[in-house]
């Protein structure tokens, strides 16, 4: 396969590969973007049993094309104590058959749809008002190019079918199962998609080209390199968090060369599937992962009681190295250099309040004076932080400055002056409020305590989407962190509403803890308000900032 031809077909196929990995993200961007703050709370909501866990993981999955992504947003939840490890456990492994479905949904070949979801998409997302119907637009745009690549797959793959070189290859994977197996497990992590990955083994074993023992195993692996893919990227987290991904990969991984191993012993197993090598694959792939959700979910308490003993945790060090500040005197004669210092240390700042609202709300169900004192602690830091910032950019102004560079000095400024405002509603208000629970021994109602959690949801994903910001200074993601400033203010008033209509039912917990209540939407109101302030100097900077309101 060294002709000009055979280049051509490969370059072809790579270029419908690196197609339906960029649409399958470009749909789940569209979800993240438009639907994460619903989505978070959906997750939430879904600890009362573990079937309907796997039920909502499965759910988040197919909407989300990525059982990744669930993880991801599981983490976060165990991270603060909202969800138990076990619980974590089942959602992901509802994920995984959630991410099988989604391979069943897009390889249905309807030629119309196409054209279809293109012209729509395209025209809701330029002609869309708001943010959330533009990335309807948007993932109509990314379905459409998903099935346009794998249409792009089969075209190109046609004139391999009959080639003698490709045949040799695709057999030697057919009776070596183990590099086949290695193979799909190494491409899923490469792509960071399964889906992507499964969808591309299928759409060549329905071209005759994968033999179907080869398929199936390539799908294993991608199931493992699924599993893996969660697991580097969760490798820092809690142990809790290490602990649920941990279980998901030795469940999918361990069951993945289990059915490797069925298929080598028994290949005629393969023909129940299906008629097509095509469907058998995908179907393997379903039965897969609804086979081991099934069989693992009565047993994901002890599951994660093992991991717990095997991945104890560690004793720390009470000498523990004090982070290094980026603030570096030696560059205040290099002005550039020392704006992008102040921003790292800005963007530290921020990451330490957004711990502090991590560990603040659980106080809110049981007070713990060591959590309270590390908040105190960390209030004080930012604080430092923010004088030690304010100083610096001081020191810079009086060297002389560009007026570009000046007024960026200013923004920095400003922003560090929010934050700081976002730790005080934290330490000075949150925490004051969740020990006067604690000291007169008062319960929100069952809903109003929903509805702190939601609302801490909310604000705690524009607290993540902010930091981006910071880091990026991407316009559409300033533009998405200004938007979601009102929906949380109409948020912040509809669930002001709902507490006053309890109170008119005259519910003695609302009563008692009517103040408490109140005061804590207004104080996640103004954390939400701090750190949308991020996003002001980039639109102002590109014209999308009106002088009281978004263009």
């Amino acid at each position: 396969m060294n002709d000009p031809h055979a280049i051509q077909i490969l370059v072809h196929i790579a270029g419908a590969a690196a197609l339906l990995i960029w649409a399958v993200r470009l749909v789940r961007t569209g979800v993240e973007r438009g639907y994460a703050a619903p989505m978070r709370i959906w997750l939430r909501h879904s600890a009362k049993n573990r079937l309907l866990a796997a039920g909502t993981g499965m759910g988040a999955a197919v909407l989300l094309q990525s059982s990744t992504a669930v993880a991801v947003l599981v983490s976060n939840f165990v991270t603060k104590g909202g969800l138990a490890t076990a619980t974590g456990l089942a959602i992901m492994l509802g994920a995984d058959v959630g991410s099988a479905v989604v391979t069943q949904l897009l390889m249905v070949r309807q030629p119309i749809l196409i054209p279809l979801l293109l012209v729509i998409g395209v025209t809701v997302f330029l002609r869309g008002e708001g943010s959330n119907t533009r990335q309807v637009g948007r993932i109509m745009i990314g379905l459409a190019l998903i099935f346009v690549s794998l249409d792009m797959i089969r075209g190109a793959t046609e004139p391999m079918i009959s080639n003698p070189g490709t045949q040799a290859v695709m057999a030697y994977l057919g009776r070596d199962l183990l590099t086949a197996f290695v193979i799909g497990a190494v491409f899923a992590w490469g792509v960071h998609s399964s889906v992507a990955a499964v969808l591309l083994f299928v759409t060549l074993a329905g071209q005759s080209i994968l033999p179907p023992p080869a398929a199936a195993t390539m799908i294993l692996g991608a199931n493992l390199g699924g599993g893996l893919i969660a697991f580097l990227l969760t490798y820092t987290a809690p142990l809790a968090v290490r602990r649920m991904v941990m279980g998901n990969l030795i469940l999918r991984g361990g069951g993945a060369v289990l059915a490797v191993l069925l298929i080598a012993t028994m290949p005629d197993l393969l023909k129940q599937l299906g008629a097509t090598p095509a469907r058998q694959s995908i179907n393997l792939h379903l039965a897969f992962n609804l086979l081991l959700a099934l069989a693992a979910l009565p047993f994901v308490r002890p599951i994660t009681a093992a991991l717990s003993y095997l991945m104890a945790e560690k004793p720390t060090s009470n000498g523990a190295l004090k982070v290094a500040s980026a603030l570096d005197p030696a560059l205040l004669d290099r002005p550039q250099r020392a704006i992008d210092c102040a921003a790292r240390e800005l963007l530290g700042m921020g990451q330490k309040i957004e711990q502090m609202l991590i560990a603040v709300e659980p106080l809110y169900d049981q007070w713990d004076s060591a959590t309270a004192s590390m908040i105190a602690d960390q209030d004080k830091a930012v604080k430092n932080t923010h004088l030690d910032i304010k100083l610096y950019l001081a020191r810079l102004g009086q060297k002389g400055m560009d007026e570009g560079l000046s007024r960026r000095s200013l923004e920095l400024a400003s922003i560090s002056s929010s934050l700081d405002s976002a730790s005080d509603a934290i330490a000075r208000i949150m925490l004051d409020l969740a020990k006067r629970l604690d000291m007169q021994k008062l319960q929100f109602s069952p809903q109003g305590r929903d509805e702190i959690r939601d609302f801490t949801d909310r604000v705690h994903s524009n607290v993540q989407l902010a930091l981006n910001v910071m880091m990026n200074q991407n316009p559409a993601e300033a533009r998405a962190l200004v938007a979601a400033k009102e929906k949380v203010r109409k948020v912040e008033q509809k669930l002001q509403r709902s507490h006053i209509g309890r109170l008119r039912e005259g519910l003695a917990e609302s009563i008692e803890t009517s103040n408490i209540h109140q005061e804590t939407l207004r104080a996640l109101k103004q954390i939400n308000t701090a750190f949308s302030m991020v996003g002001h100097p980039i639109l102002l900077k590109s014209g999308d900032l009106l002088k009281s309101r978004l263009a």
